[in-house]
């Protein structure tokens, strides 16, 4: 049916708007799932470390336990960092049911909320065992993507409104009928 690719950095919201979105589908009988990458990558990808080749490695796997879900009928969002074009593009290769949604919010923001003291630890003294030293964004890369289908910009919007866009994004794109549909926000 879709699947959509949910990136952007750690705190920027993907899972809470993709819970959001699943709990307004769920409640309209439609099938989604949610591939979080928090809570897939231990179990799919446990042997994988966080160089390039294991990040791209671990989307790749995710992205194809997504697409089996999409192609049999399921509304499939993967909510991970996802911080390469090139392996972005790899997914979207899968067929034009594949979409990118760029969760975007700017650094000052994250550091703002960082909700599990990951920019804190970031700008950690490189001997301190406690430093992150591969924070997506930071200090490790983050390509924006080139081409995303949908971007919202959840420093500048609530959560309720950045929720609401993406459904109405994804029901727009499933032709979900009998729907009041609002307008994108011209950000």
């Amino acid at each position: 049916m879709l699947f959509i690719q949910l990136t952007g950095l750690s705190g920027s919201g993907k899972t809470t708007i993709a819970e959001g979105v699943k709990e307004k589908f769920l409640s309209k009988g439609i099938k989604i799932e949610i591939i979080d990458a928090d809570i897939y990558r231990p179990i799919l990808c446990p042997d994988l470390g966080f160089s390039k080749t294991d990040r791209q490695e671990n989307i790749r796997r995710l992205g194809f336990v997504a697409n089996l879900l999409a192609v049999n009928g399921v509304i499939v969002i993967l909510a991970a960092i996802n911080p390469y074009q090139e392996i972005r593009e790899e997914l979207n290769a899968y067929g034009p049911h594949v979409k990118t949604v760029w969760i975007n919010c700017d650094l000052d923001t994250l550091f703002e909320r960082d909700t599990k003291q990951l920019y804190k630890r970031s700008q950690l003294a490189d001997d301190d065992n406690n430093k992150v030293k591969n924070l997506t964004g930071v200090n490790d890369p983050y390509e924006a993507p080139k081409n995303a289908d949908l971007v919202i910009y959840t420093n500048m919007e609530t959560k309720e409104e950045s929720i609401e866009r993406f459904y109405n994004y994804i029901s727009q794109e499933i032709n979900l009928p009998s729907l009041k549909l609002i307008a994108n926000v011209g950000i």
